[in-house]
């Protein structure tokens, strides 16, 4: 359930590993740079090695491969989808031929399929590392810190508190059709009448939300909360281990950049522009 999910993915945020302990912009920025990278880049070299070093990124912050990339992969039809409509819409050389004069795939569709596939597991794979090991809290407060607007910093922030609202609120909802024997995926029930309870269920989530928005606000304005105001963050220090990890990340990339330039004949079809 979403509400599992949500409990788990903050406890898995919360552990104590060298990963879990780096400062928040530290991690921030690096998960940047390998994702701009990544999309940059047209060798399919770049993202091979950058989805290995995440994988021991991954290993390194004692995260679940298996919970990981079940996540990933809860991610891929975001853009799935589109890569796979690639290999039929761009022209070039035939490999293979449908049915239908217009069914078709060509090999620039399918070189170009993928390195937009490999671009998009290095950059889920960074964001689910990113996730496991950053509180949301945490990445709220490194985006402020990196010279996010104040006001859509304070937006966010507010956005990720009302999350776990939200959360509570929807277990006591469900928790209270159990105790009714309600199922909404019962398929003895009428449809029509499961999808007017469902419909009330979502009315009751608004009327809370909105009853809980009301009762913040009064606390916050009865502690002179206002537009001027701003919001704590905590005090860290980046030492020498965040640049130790940042200087390294830098390096894998500049070393990459440099296999690219000068060795990518050697490297077959891992060194071949797969660009349009």
């Amino acid at each position: 359930m979403v509400i599992e999910q949500v409990r788990t993915l903050e406890f898995i945020s919360s552990k104590d590993t060298i990963i879990h302990n780096l400062e928040g912009r530290v991690k921030l920025v690096a998960i940047l740079l390998i994702i701009l990278f990544t999309v940059f880049s047209d060798r399919l070299i770049v993202p091979v090695v950058l989805e290995v070093f995440l994988l021991i990124i991954m290993y390194l912050a004692k995260l679940s491969f298996k919970y990981s990339f079940k996540r990933v992969v809860l991610l891929l039809p975001f853009g799935g989808f589109i890569i796979a409509l690639q290999p039929f819409i761009h022209s070039g050389n035939i490999i293979w031929q449908g049915p239908y004069s217009w069914l078709f795939i060509t090999d620039t569709g399918l070189n170009w399929t993928v390195l937009l596939f490999a671009r998009l597991i290095v950059c889920l794979t960074a964001i689910v590392i990113l996730s496991s090991t950053s509180p949301m809290q945490e990445v709220v407060q490194s985006f402020r810190k990196l010279g996010m607007p104040r006001d859509l910093a304070m937006i966010l922030a507010i956005m990720v508190r009302f999350l776990f609202i939200f959360v509570e609120e929807l277990r006591d909802i469900h928790q209270s059709m159990a105790s009714r024997n309600f199922d909404p995926f019962n398929s003895n029930i009428s449809y029509k009448w499961r999808l007017k309870q469902v419909g009330y269920s979502i009315a009751m989530m608004f009327l809370k939300a909105y009853e809980k928005g009301e009762n913040i606000y009064l606390s916050m304005a009865s502690r002179c909360f206002s537009d001027n105001s701003n919001l704590y963050h905590a005090k860290t220090i980046i030492g020498k281990p965040e640049y130790i990890y940042l200087a390294f990340i830098i390096a894998i990339i500049l070393l990459l950049e440099l296999i690219v330039l000068f060795y990518s004949n050697d490297l077959a079809y891992f060194g071949i522009s797969l660009s349009l």
